[in-house]
């Protein structure tokens, strides 16, 4: 029997909508169609390409406002710190092992390795990978209500994966390698402001998209190509960035920022060597903004590249938990009432989450059973804080998220759409935790619009140096672990990056 395209469409994409995408509990899955283009649209994207490649090469770090340079340390602090710890999942061991079997010359460290040494696009992709292994990683700040709070960019690891590998390879400084991060840290997260919402809403995971031209600018700024060779590396990089959020959950989706990462580094390769691509491929009707995004708003990108740099302006959030930023605020809520109260798990009844979209589809798993899904999942994240009054690295493992108290605690945990909290916009996570007791009693509390991690409520410098070593402790001594954070603290004053890679390897 033959049927049509389009019937074999409905049912594979219903298949899909059933199965790997369905709403979580209290959300009606709905279908984001592609905007249409405007009519303006082709007019109004135009000269991007040009104005990134532009900044790439002109940016120095001796022209960066200081507290540029000292937020992009801390970046580095929290980036080296998550990798380290990444570094020791099943994902991680994975993509280190093919990276030692594929070979090549032995050009940058895979961090966490023992001083494993492969090709510079190798090492971006394994250290890429181990970076965003645990969901970990710092999340870009959204500016306005339209533009989605943490669902833009985890900015920092395809930088610094890319510019690291480059860097050890070209055996520059420190100022080198830290001024690469913060350029391409810049037109990273400037593209994934500029794109339209949509581009997240209909699947991409912005991360494994955008992060490409984040790690793609890192490498080549350190190879010093032409602005030339920058546009065309943006259109090489275009045709590379890819990740879709069925994945969420799943060891792909670090694969997202692996690839990510060492797509920036071969781009940047292939440019150096005089690989051309498509003229402005990020503008026009056939460019990365339309064809991936549905659009742009170039008003955020083209007058303020650097202008400011967003790494403090909105600023980024590091992550108290290791898991997707839009539970975090509803984490602290929960507890918040458990501690407050002393609540015992045979205290609590049920548990109830009122959040918007913006939330509950992310976050979509109603059970998990891998601390891969346990990391989207509302019941676990909750129970995790009810029964252990925490989520760290310790938490997040297969055997406790499928030990019998948090299975048979999961249950009580349920969200619901709050349509009132989704008509008050995106631009922050807003929730409230709600908990009915045994005795009869009904807890609730909304959670804070200033996020702890974030520019309104940032780690002080000893609570960023205790998240390195809570995550770095699982592969490095005592002593080892100071050395590396006083390199990173001082990484522009080393005369080498191999003075920081060596106390990491």
């Amino acid at each position: 029997m033959k049927i049509t395209r389009q019937e074999f469409m409905r049912g594979t994409v219903g298949a899909l909508a059933g199965a790997a995408l369905a709403a979580p509990r209290g959300v009606t899955a709905q279908a984001v169609p592609p905007r249409a283009p405007r009519k303006d649209e082709k007019a109004a994207i135009k000269g991007t390409t040009k104005a990134i490649a532009r900044f790439a090469v002109s940016a120095r770090l001796a022209d960066m406002p200081a507290a540029v340079v000292a937020q992009g340390k801390r970046c580095l602090v929290d980036g080296f710190g998550v990798t380290l710890a990444g570094s020791t999942v099943e994902g991680s061991h994975i993509l280190r092992n093919y990276a030692k079997a594929t070979g090549g010359k032995s050009e940058a460290t895979i961090l966490g390795s023992g001083g494993l040494k492969v090709t510079a696009s190798l090492a971006a992709l394994a250290n890429g990978g181990s970076g965003h292994a645990m969901d970990f990683d710092d999340t870009q700040l959204s500016t306005t209500p339209d533009r989605t709070y943490g669902l833009l960019t985890h900015p920092t690891i395809p930088a610094m994966a890319a510019a690291l590998a480059v860097a050890e390879r070209r055996n520059v400084s420190g100022a080198a390698f830290l001024e690469a991060f913060l350029v391409g840290f810049e037109a990273e997260c400037k593209i994934a402001e500029a794109i339209d919402p949509s581009h997240y809403t209909r699947g991409f995971h912005s991360s494994g998209t955008i992060g490409t031209f984040g790690a793609a600018i890192a490498a080549a700024r350190l190879m010093a190509l032409s602005e030339p060779q920058v546009e065309h590396l943006l259109a090489i990089a275009a045709s590379l960035a890819a990740g879709i959020r069925v994945n969420f959950g799943s060891m792909t989706k670090p694969l997202h920022v692996a690839r990510a990462s060492e797509s920036g580094v071969f781009a940047a390769d292939m440019a150096g060597h005089g690989f051309t691509g498509g003229a402005e491929g990020l503008d026009g009707e056939w460019g990365f903004f339309q064809v991936l995004g549905g659009g742009a708003d170039i008003n955020r990108l083209l007058p303020v590249m650097g202008k400011p740099y967003t790494i403090v302006d909105p600023g980024v959030s590091i992550k108290p938990y290791p898991c997707g930023v839009l539970s975090h605020p509803s984490m602290d809520a929960m507890l918040a009432l458990v501690t407050e109260n002393n609540l015992q798990p045979a205290q609590v009844k049920a548990v109830r989450l009122r959040a918007g979209s913006n939330i509950l589809q992310p976050l979509r798993y109603a059970t998990a059973r891998t601390e891969l899904e346990a990391k989207f999942c509302v019941p676990f994240l909750l129970t995790s804080i009810l029964l252990r009054r925490r989520a760290g690295v310790r938490e997040f493992t297969d055997a406790f998220v499928s030990s019998a108290e948090v299975q048979q605690t999961m249950p009580k945990v349920t969200t619901v759409f709050d349509a009132a909290i989704e008509a008050q916009g995106f631009e922050k996570i807003r929730s409230i935790v709600e908990i009915d007791l045994v005795d009869g009693r009904a807890l609730r509390r909304p959670s804070d619009d200033r996020y702890r991690g974030g520019p309104d409520r940032p780690f002080s410098t000893q609570e960023l140096r205790d998240k390195f070593t809570d995550c770095a402790q699982l592969v490095l001594s005592p002593e080892r672990m100071e050395r590396a954070l006083t390199a990173i603290e001082n990484v522009d004053g080393l005369a080498n990056i191999q003075m920081l890679v060596a106390t990491m390897a």
